[in-house]
């Protein structure tokens, strides 16, 4: 199957899990990965409605934005492309990408949340962020521990102003079966429950759940995502990676 067969697929694969789970198809953001990924490969996405896009470095981020925006201009797309930034990001990295992503999943500290807020404010704006959980405490992957991530919280919404705490990313170990992921989005949920009743209740909309991934989307979406960040499935497989998103 082709880019636009396989979008199709998946959104069926979204719809029919978040009715499982008495949602909606409506509910689920579907974030196209795009690492590594051509800019023709990408346009393929943008014709198939996909115009939520997710980028894991900086670099590869700035090389295509601009290609991106050109090409959307072509196809005549109206609907404004959002671009996710979900990989792990340096501090000396945010003030390049500042201006250009609308969503930044993988706050993982408060030193990257402070350098975020200080370029926001340097730009007149404000930043969405999410706080990446390491919801399996692997030492080598970024996160907070699910147990840390309401501390982070706190002090993310009491000391930095430019920066809007839209909610949690979690990361959880590769594994076989999908099934034996569920637990640690189950965990991740719990946790996102607890602080969308602080935040959301004051009305600062905290409102995304960013789990599953190619591999295990499908039970993310059962256990409470309202984004999943899907590469693979769309575009097919990586041959130089054991791991796709």
């Amino acid at each position: 199957m082709g880019i636009k067969e396989n979008i199709a697929d998946v959104r069926a694969r979204i719809a029919a899990a978040a009715s499982r789970s008495g949602r909606r198809a409506e509910d689920i953001t579907l974030v196209c990965v795009t690492k590594t990924r051509t800019v023709s490969e990408i346009a393929e996405a943008l014709k198939s409605d996909a115009f939520e896009l997710g980028e894991n470095r900086a670099q590869e981020f700035l090389d295509k934005y601009g290609n991106i925006q050109d090409i959307a201009e072509e196809l005549s797309i109206k609907r404004n492309i959002k671009w996710n930034f979900i990989g792990h990001l340096q501090r000396n990295k945010v003030k390049y990408i500042i201006d250009k992503a609308d969503l930044i999943h993988s706050v993982d500290g408060f030193k990257l949340a402070e350098e975020i807020d200080a370029r926001a404010a340097g730009s007149g704006r404000s930043a969405n962020v999410l706080i990446q959980l390491n919801a399996g405490g692997e030492t080598q992957k970024s996160g907070v521990a699910i147990s840390e991530s309401g501390a982070l919280a706190k002090e993310i919404g009491s000391r930095l102003p430019h920066i809007k705490l839209r909610g949690l990313m979690a990361v959880v170990p590769a594994v076989g079966d999908p099934e034996e992921a569920r637990g640690y989005f189950r965990e991740a949920k719990r946790a996102f429950d607890v602080l969308a009743k602080r935040y959301d209740g004051a009305g600062e909309g905290f409102d995304h759940l960013s789990m599953g991934m190619t591999h295990d989307f499908e039970v993310a979406i059962e256990e409470g995502a309202t984004m999943v960040r899907v590469g693979a499935a769309i575009f097919g497989p990586r041959s130089y990676e054991t791991e796709d998103v």
